[in-house]
């Protein structure tokens, strides 16, 4: 006696193999929740008793299957991005992408929305996510609304906003201590050194080694004969600071110098740790456009950013035809402008100070610039790189 059919025949397996992965989204029944391999499959499950029954169902009530199919799929396709990417800024289509590999999710053609593109401008309105589109297509970045997360965020901002006062004070500290010592350096009178000359060429200096060897190291005795005449030659033209007092005077200056400088360069390095982003736009620089994917008509042009969005793209006005366009900041680069002009520090320890251009180094592609605003007004900083800086636009 033979087995028709079984777990184990080679059909069996080769079902259960290809029901494993995803089928086409046109052979799907979302009333049912039954997946076809093919296009008579589908044709057969649409014919049978039990679909017939879903869909007397359904025209009982079409509205509210609807919108139950639409908020499912709109709370799937939320949690995977909040799961998967968090606050961060994602093409729509990688999310749904993840989304659709769970072969249980709400396919689509069930919700209210024929399109990703009509789903996503629908979170957007929505206020569930944050949706820009780029000639890369849609994105989206979810808004976290979480109570505990909101708590989180301000804690972190408050914390910030803590330690930039902390390095203001620091930084007008140091300005202070600078200006004083300055101020120290020019109060003090300059010694003049005179060349050491004898009365008469028969009278000779000597030394007393014995009191030398008694005092075991110690300075020795000078007793000399003409030494009454050396002491008042000393009185004519000895500064009013004798060597030894000059020179503990200028070692101690040498080290609160040091020390001045070791406190500015870890406030710098700390600065630039802060302050050094992944994203560099600002409203009122003046950019470049380096690609040809917007047309030749706007390559290698300039134009002012008036709006930043979602702190990687911008909608920049073109200075030669007033045309506004929207780009990536990977699409345009910062322009250095003549010496003497003004620019904003876009990036670094800097970020968002207004300054003055005084030199560039071509060669090390860096230049020089004097911050002319804010609690660090007045000081001058070399080696800043062309990309930290750009011409800031004065009209704008």
């Amino acid at each position: 006696m033979s087995k028709k059919g079984g777990f184990l025949t080679p059909k069996a397996i080769a079902n259960r193999i290809k029901a494993k992965g995803l089928q086409k989204l046109r052979w799907y029944c979302q009333m049912c929740q039954k997946q076809c391999r093919d296009e008579n499959g589908f044709k057969c499950h649409t014919m049978s008793e039990s679909h017939q029954r879903q869909l007397l169902l359904f025209a009982e009530r079409p509205d509210q299957f609807l919108d139950t199919f639409s908020k499912e799929f709109e709370d799937g396709y939320l949690e995977v991005l909040k799961r998967r990417f968090g606050t961060k800024r994602v093409h729509c289509n990688i999310v749904y992408q993840e989304y659709i590999a769970d072969r249980e999710h709400v396919h689509m053609n069930s919700t209210q929305w024929e399109t990703l593109t009509e789903f996503v401008k629908h979170l957007g309105k929505d206020g569930s996510c944050v949706v820009d589109e780029t000639e890369k297509g849609w994105f989206v970045q979810y808004i976290d609304r979480d109570p505990e997360t909101i708590r989180r965020q301000e804690a972190l901002k408050s914390k910030e906003k803590m330690e930039l006062d902390d390095e203001e004070k620091v930084a007008r500290f140091i300005q202070k201590q600078i200006e004083r010592a300055a101020e120290t350096e020019k109060e003090q009178p300059k010694s003049e050194y005179t060349e050491l000359k004898r009365e008469s060429e028969e009278e000779k200096v000597a030394f007393n080694l014995a009191a030398m060897k008694k005092s075991e190291g110690k300075s020795a005795v000078k007793s000399l004969p003409s030494m009454n005449a050396l002491k008042a030659e000393e009185k004519k033209h000895a500064p009013t600071t004798s060597k030894d007092s000059l020179k503990s005077t200028s070692t101690a200056g040498q080290k609160r110098k040091n020390a001045l400088d070791e406190i500015m360069e870890f406030e710098e390095q700390k600065k630039e740790k802060m302050n050094r982003k992944d994203y560099w736009l600002h409203k009122g620089i003046v950019v470049k456009v380096v690609t040809k994917k917007l047309g030749d008509k706007f390559y290698k042009k300039k134009g002012v950013v008036k709006e930043v969005v979602d702190q990687y793209a911008g909608v920049i006005k073109m200075l030669d035809s007033g045309d506004k366009v929207k780009v990536d900041q990977a699409h345009v680069e910062t322009v250095i402008p003549a010496i003497g002009k003004s620019v904003l520090v876009v990036n670094g320890a800097y970020r968002g100070s207004e300054a003055t251009l005084l030199s560039i180094n071509e060669k090390k592609f860096s230049c020089s610039i004097k911050i002319v605003a804010g609690p660090l007004k007045g000081r001058e900083v070399d080696g800043v790189q062309y990309e930290d800086v750009s011409k800031l636009h004065l009209a704008s």
